[in-house]
């Protein structure tokens, strides 16, 4: 059997989540809400979560926002920059204007940066990971980048609407996950 590429899982898990309607990522979505209150990452204060592009049918983060909120947790939301593939973090605050990319990503306009070293636990988006914690994203680096500098003892954790794969292609500068939450179980690596 042939190994596949990075790019050819890509294609596999766009199209797996092309299947999917809004009702099954709903359900899906509140089940890795109420499975993220079974981990032990409720002491930090600063928490990075990714706005949900629902075009791209990814894991609704909004149950995982109002968990936060209910524990008074910090949100910090990024802004990407597709000229220097780097992320600009900001705490999400009652008066932080949303506007959509021309990529249809949720970004803060402006607001308090933080820098990635003062994120405690990152919520990680991803296509899919495999059962050694290895993540595939969307191919741009962006969140390696950010993962990268954040500190040793940041907690990261995928959300993924499968299950984990066997084994993933890997690259020098991926960063591994610590959890990953799925609608059915916890995976800690």
């Amino acid at each position: 059997m042939s190994k596949l590429t990075k790019q050819q899982f890509r294609q596999t898990y766009k199209a797996h989540r092309a299947t999917l309607t809004t009702e099954n990522i709903d359900e899906a979505s509140l089940a890795i809400a109420n499975n993220a209150l079974k981990l032990q990452i409720w002491e930090g204060t600063y928490y990075h979560l990714f706005l949900s592009i629902s075009e791209k049918k990814e894991v609704d983060t909004q149950y995982l926002l109002h968990i936060l909120q209910g524990r008074d947790k910090s949100v910090v939301v990024s802004k990407s920059d597709f000229n220097t593939l780097e992320m600009a973090h900001f705490l999400l605050q009652e008066n932080t204007i949303l506007l959509h990319s021309k990529y249809g990503i949720p970004e803060p306009k402006d607001g308090i940066e933080l820098l990635p070293k003062q994120i405690d636990v990152v919520f990680v988006p991803l296509l899919a990971f495999d059962i050694k914690g290895n993540r595939l994203g969307y191919g741009k680096g962006f969140y390696d980048r950010f993962l990268e500098k954040c500190r040793k003892d940041t907690i990261l954790v995928g959300l993924s609407l499968f299950e984990a794969e066997d084994k993933l292609p890997q690259d020098p500068n991926d960063v591994p996950l610590d959890y990953c939450i799925t609608p059915k179980k916890i995976y800690t690596f």
